[in-house]
């Protein structure tokens, strides 16, 4: 089983900024895709950024302003969230795929973390 921790969510003024981070720890035996996904009330959960060896993938809403990076020596993504706008507002969610030594893919997701863009 694999556990995520995240951290770094808050309230924060429109224009200011936070970085978010998850770690996994647990028997992990390769990650294929570590990232965040949101969730604002009323609203479906979208994918913000993920990472993955192949590359990374940014949603427009939130390109030029938010930067996802990877400690992979820590199992560790970190959100760099930069000219926040209220509409930033929602929860934040890890989202991490891992393989298995059978190959197999399996996906966890964190806790969430609220994130609050309001003067």
């Amino acid at each position: 089983q694999v556990q995520l921790v995240e951290s770094g969510g808050g309230l924060v003024q429109p224009g200011g900024s936070l970085r978010l981070s998850c770690a996994a720890s647990g028997s992990i035996f390769s990650i294929n895709v570590m990232g965040w996904f949101r969730q604002a009330p009323g609203k479906q959960r979208e994918l913000v950024a993920t990472s993955a060896n192949s590359g990374t993938n940014v949603a427009d809403s939130v390109k030029g302003r938010f930067t996802i990076s990877r400690d992979n020596a820590k199992n560790t993504v970190y959100l760099q969230m930069n000219s926040l706008k209220p509409e930033d507002t929602a929860v934040y969610y890890c989202y991490v795929q891992t393989l298995s030594r059978m190959f197999k893919f399996n996906d966890y997701w964190g806790q969430g973390t609220q994130v609050t863009v309001s003067s």
